[in-house]
């Protein structure tokens, strides 16, 4: 038998394009396993939604997707730029039997990735994933292919952009417009460019748009989430009273103050909790986030009485958490933001949206609301690495992991992980005192460096 390999990370597959994983003869057989797992489902014709966002690559592989959805005898239906949450929208809005989002997120425009959301608009668990790398490395697609007189149709569809905008407005409350707002928005030249401004605007918004270019090259550059500076400038330039940067297929997003200050999804988190929690709308008392939270969302959740669950990284894993839970809100550090009410995974535009509700509502400036937030310095460390090795085997490492955690008293955190989209080790220490923290982080990197080396 076909040794298994592993393809999902911890968000689909993703790689550098036209490398393995990433081609465009993984591409087919991918759709036609995602077209024979979910055809399964019901009767009649079997349809599967196709987004992107503006990669270069994303031509390539919408091709190659469709070609092995088609060949199974399931019709696809190609919608073109949109963002990875307005595809888990339309999936199950368009009673599709699954999505597809072509999208490396914040990745440079040189990778590309897939993510697959079943009918309900939620992302695959862990053994759909792995019933998939079977189909593909067993060779048994090819036996599945349908006969000539049932292969799939492709369509396009140009229209559904207005549905996903209207979605987004029924999400802010009816009673409250942003009329009279001046909002700096960073779409990091990704799918976002279009339905970002559009929503804002027709909720009453003075836009002051960036990063609605794109080029097929640009996507991610000096923009967007990962580099918020860009729009932290632009709102003190224009004097915008906020500013909101999404990431290259806006699942993420980092809220800016009226003086430039950034707030990252630990802020937003807690933000939103204690708005819902004041109006008597926090499901299950307790909000999901995962093990990269700062200890700081930790302490303000339990000062009001709110149970923090941490996860491991990847907001899938949150929103099966806040399921588990019963809980309608969670999200990461990184910006991805759930609101279980509305949605079935992180979306940047939406919970910008949350977050200028409650600005309208409570009458005073971004810095004023978010001001009580007390943040843990925190120092995170890249490594390169050209295998990922079990952490747990390397005792050097554990080694200076005890010493430093001992150092901490209890007052810190120290947290060593793979990546689960590059081929990096992150190391993040958490701590009272700013200069041991990134002291403990540098030393920890080089301790891991010479055990990988070794």
């Amino acid at each position: 038998m076909e040794e298994v390999t592993k393809l999902f990370g911890t968000d689909g597959v993703r790689g550098r394009a036209n490398r393995h994983p990433m081609t465009a003869e993984m591409a087919l057989a991918l759709g036609q396993a995602i077209a024979h797992i979910f055809r399964r489902r019901g009767v009649g014709r079997h349809r599967i939604l196709i987004g992107k966002d503006t990669r270069l690559s994303g031509y390539m592989f919408e091709d190659a997707l469709a070609a092995g959805i088609c060949s199974l005898g399931v019709d696809v239906i190609h919608v073109g730029p949109m963002p990875t949450p307005a595809m888990a929208f339309l999936t199950r809005d368009m009673r599709c039997d699954a999505g597809v989002m072509i999208t490396a997120s914040h990745n440079p425009y040189e990778d590309n990735g897939i993510k697959f959301f079943a009918h309900d608009g939620f992302k695959l668990p862990d053994e759909i994933e792995a019933q998939i790398e079977r189909l593909v490395a067993s060779g048994e697609l090819a036996n599945l292919r349908a006969p000539a007189d049932e292969i799939g149709r492709a369509s396009r569809i140009d229209d559904v952009e207005g549905r996903y905008v209207v979605f987004l407005k029924q999400t802010f409350p009816a009673d409250v417009t942003l009329d009279g707002l001046r909002i700096v928005l960073d779409c990091a030249h990704g799918a976002a460019y279009k339905v970002g401004p559009t929503v804002l605007r027709e909720l009453g918004a003075e836009v002051v748009p960036l990063g609605i270019e794109p080029n097929g090259r640009n996507i991610n550059l000096d923009c967007g989430a990962l580099h918020p500076q860009l729009a932290a400038a632009r709102v003190q330039e224009v004097r915008a009273d906020v500013g909101i940067a999404v990431d290259g297929d806006a699942d993420r997003v980092m809220i800016i103050d009226e003086r430039g200050q950034v707030l990252d999804g630990d802020v937003v988190i807690a933000l939103c909790a204690r708005h819902l929690l004041a109006r008597d709308a926090l499901k299950g008392g307790g909000v999901v986030a995962t093990v990269m939270s700062n200890l700081g969302l930790e302490e303000q959740l339990a000062s009001r009485g709110v149970k923090l669950v941490r996860t491991q990284v990847g907001d899938r894993y949150v929103v099966e958490a806040m399921r588990e839970c019963g809980f309608n809100l969670g999200g990461e550090q990184s910006g991805h933001v759930i609101f279980l009410d509305h949605t079935t995974t992180g979306d940047g535009l939406m919970t910008a949206l949350q977050v200028l509700a409650i600005l309208r509502r409570e009458g005073v400036p971004l810095s004023e609301l978010a001001a009580d937030f007390n943040r843990y310095p925190q120092a995170m460390v890249n490594v390169e690495v050209s295998q990922k090795r079990p952490l747990e085997e390397l005792a050097d490492l554990q080694e200076a992991v005890g010493e430093v955690e001992a150092k901490l008293a209890g007052q810190g955190r120290v947290l060593i992980r793979y990546s689960g989209t590059e081929l990096k080790a992150r190391v993040m220490v958490e701590g009272q005192d700013e200069g041991e923290v990134n002291r403990y982080a540098h030393q920890l990197a080089g301790v891991l460096k010479q055990a990988l080396a070794t």
